[in-house]
């Protein structure tokens, strides 16, 4: 029974890395599509909100997503969804897209805000690092605990 003491804090570990992965490559997105200066107006398609309730604390969390839809000059039409849009914008406004040229489908309405986006990633990656730092404690503890030898 032990080895549940390896496999979870593993396991976790590798959600955790897995999260940090997305993090990290969403802020290179936004980063390219608000560096590359190319600006599309789309059209806002679908607003829709989703909700999610801790069971522990009864919070609850609402998020706003807004399915877009623009043109680039290529010509084929691309549609994109994006969370954490402004409450302000409904079915049928037009909006200010940044897109990179060779990835216009990760596209974002976000205003420009590269220190906000580097602060963000910092912050999630600092509290991502320390929950894998406590997975490699807890780990180093039960071996210690139980006197066996990780290979």
């Amino acid at each position: 029974m032990e080895f549940m003491f390896y496999v979870v804090p593993a396991l976790i570990a590798a959600v955790v890395i897995a999260m940090a992965v997305k993090v990290v490559r969403r802020s290179l997105e936004l980063r390219q599509a608000w560096a590359s200066g190319l600006t599309a107006e789309a059209r806002c398609l679908r607003t829709y909100t989703t909700t999610s309730r801790n069971s522990d604390s009864g919070h609850t969390t609402t998020t706003q997503h807004h399915v877009y839809e623009f043109t680039p000059p290529a010509g084929r039409p691309v549609r994109f969804e994006e969370a954490n849009g402004p409450a302000t914008t409904v079915e049928g406004d037009f909006v200010t897209v940044h897109y990179a040229a060779g990835r216009p489908e990760k596209a974002t309405a976000h205003a420009p805000s590269p220190v906000k986006n580097a602060v963000g990633t910092v912050g999630l990656l600092c509290f991502l690092g320390v929950a894998l730092a406590f997975c490699v404690f807890f780990v180093v503890t039960a071996n210690d605990l139980f006197g066996s030898d990780l290979p």
